[in-house]
């Protein structure tokens, strides 16, 4: 049975994630309405759902346009702080939004280990490392903060921006006798995006509420 075909918008189309998402959702046959980056916005259709994968200072302008569409969100915006969380769970109020800080599953997957798991090594030193593409602005990223928050530690956390590296990330813990180690790298920007698109088909059929990624890989709506 074949999938909704999604009519959909990018903020920030012409970035290297709105260019991933575009050709992985086109490929996969759904159907753009919508473009917003620094050169304007274009619409030329009804979207259901938005995909906003740029900058925290495009947040306001993004969530009117859901306000004006009403349209879903799947936001994967990096550097968000608490006010802007706070503003996306009032969104929620009104629409379905999917945010997270990234968009692969052995990334999440790696988050609910951490959650189950940490507590039983809190005598052991931990320290968290990620690594990506000199272009990346903020540092430490955040997915290297929900992990750690996932930990429930305020643990050292390493930075590395070297060449194009889409995303490594690994938590350390360590004794007197024993390392344990739990790494994830992405391979190419694809995995986000084909993330992206599992956040939007379940977007444009939850209801309203504000969802993590996990909450899309567990089906929860």
């Amino acid at each position: 049975m074949r999938e909704k075909i999604l009519k959909y918008g990018i903020i920030g189309r012409s970035g290297r994630m709105g260019q991933e998402i575009e050709s992985v959702f086109s490929q996969a046959g759904h159907e753009a309405v919508l473009s917003s980056d620094l050169a304007g916005m274009e619409c030329w259709g009804k979207p259901e759902v938005l995909m906003d994968f740029s900058s925290h200072a495009a947040l306001a302008g993004t969530m009117e346009l859901c306000r004006t569409h009403g349209a879903a969100l799947v936001i994967g915006t990096t550097a968000l702080g608490e006010e802007h969380l706070a503003a996306l769970k009032t969104l929620g109020g009104e629409t379905a939004v999917v945010q997270s800080f990234n968009f692969a599953t052995g990334v999440n997957v790696l988050k609910m280990i951490l959650r189950d798991y940490a507590p039983l090594l809190a005598d052991w030193d931990m320290e968290i490392e990620e690594t990506h593409h000199n272009k990346k602005k903020d540092a430490p990223s955040g997915t290297a903060i929900f992990l750690r928050e996932a930990a429930g530690r305020d643990c050292p956390t390493h930075s590395l921006r070297l060449g194009g590296v889409p995303g490594d990330h690994a938590a350390h813990f360590a004794n007197e006798g024993e390392v344990l180690s739990f790494t994830h790298r992405a391979l190419s920007r694809t995995v986000f995006a084909l993330g992206a698109l599992r956040a939007a088909l379940f977007a444009a059929g939850a209801e309203k509420g504000f969802y993590t990624f996990e909450d899309v890989l567990r089906g929860t709506r």
